[in-house]
């Protein structure tokens, strides 16, 4: 659809160029029929008329071409004076709307609690932003390139356009509100910068940081980071286990955990499935017969994982049980216990 007001100065931009060929048009028949000019010096004389450049005539003209001349002077001067004025206004008003739109975006993530910020719009930025997108979380994304933003305009993503390394770009993006932090910058010094300066921004922040080499992983661990991911070891790691697990590893590539319809494995917070003040167990839960879906996992409030928990464990607060199931059985367990996705 786009903008109406961009729509209106191109509709008052075609009208300019339309009056612009119409008096091109009558300037050079004019001239080719009332002076005998040929079509060269009909161009000529109108474009220098139109133009009011002051060059002299390429033949003596007689009463009536003058008449014609004088009028025709007279339509130009507003003709072409209309048409520069549109289209000056047309280029001030879209720089003008594109500050409107990135003002209002603006204004929009400072209303972001609890929200992601990503640094960086490369290749592993823009999974992050599509991952988080299909799962419904609030983001922002800080990149610096004016060709990228182009991208990000695209996409739809919300925005700061600066640099990361700068605090000022970092608190536009909120991140001293924000409850994560993805540095996926292609240098390592810049990781770690960034990861330094969220680090001292919002202490509480989780973040997670892209490393290029394994030497900058324990740095990275030091400047802050509470998850540094090596893009290059995963991957080799995995086409290796493709060659040695072969059918495991095509079992989990199947699994999904973004998506509004094809979730297969989630992470639930115990507050969300009873009231903590009373003691309670897996096997109280009763998940199976429930919802269909099975625990697999369970992280306590210390953050220490245990896998394939036994039934009888107790469910302390503040932690966290990690269920399989088929999608239809997720979204069960999300309808019976009312468990609600977080908006972007």
């Amino acid at each position: 659809m786009g903008n109406p007001i961009i729509r209106l100065f191109r509709s008052r931009i075609y009208t300019a160029f339309l009056l612009l060929g119409t008096v091109l048009s009558i300037g050079i028949i004019g001239y080719k029929t009332l002076a005998g000019y040929g079509w060269v010096d009909a161009l000529y004389m109108t474009i220098i008329t139109m133009t009011t450049v002051g060059f002299g005539e390429v033949a003596p003209l007689d009463a009536q071409s003058k008449i014609f001349t004088v009028f025709l002077i007279v339509a130009s001067v507003f003709i072409v004076g209309y048409a520069l004025s549109v289209i000056t206004e047309y280029i001030l008003s879209k720089n003008n709307v594109d500050e409107l739109k990135y003002k209002r975006m603006q204004k929009k993530i400072e209303t972001f609690e609890a929200h992601i910020v990503i640094c960086g719009y490369g290749r592993n930025g823009k999974q992050a932003a599509q991952k988080l997108l299909a799962y419904n979380r609030s983001f922002v994304v800080i990149e610096k390139s004016k060709k990228v933003e182009e991208r990000l305009k695209a996409d739809g993503f919300p925005y700061i356009l600066g640099n990361a390394n700068e605090d000022e770009t970092l608190l536009m993006a909120g991140v001293e509100r924000a409850s994560c932090f993805i540095s996926a910058l292609p240098s390592d010094a810049d990781n770690l910068f960034v990861v330094l300066s969220a680090r001292q921004l919002n202490k509480n922040i989780n973040i997670i940081s892209r490393a290029s080499q394994e030497s900058s992983y324990q740095k990275l661990k030091l400047a802050g980071a509470n998850n540094v991911i090596l893009p290059d070891k995963i991957g080799g790691d995995h086409m290796a286990s493709l060659v040695v697990v072969p059918g495991l590893m095509e079992f989990i590539d199947n699994l999904s955990i973004v998506g509004k319809s094809n979730i297969n494995i989630e992470e639930v917070a115990v507050e969300q499935l009873f009231v903590t003040e009373k003691v309670q167990t897996i096997k109280d839960l009763d998940l199976r017969r429930k919802t269909g879906c099975t625990v697999i996992g369970y992280k306590d409030e210390n953050g220490e994982y245990t896998v394939n928990p036994e039934a009888e464990l107790v469910l302390a607060p503040h932690s966290k049980i990690i269920v399989l199931g088929r999608p239809e059985q997720i979204e069960e367990l999300n309808s019976v216990y009312n468990i609600q996705v977080e908006e972007a």
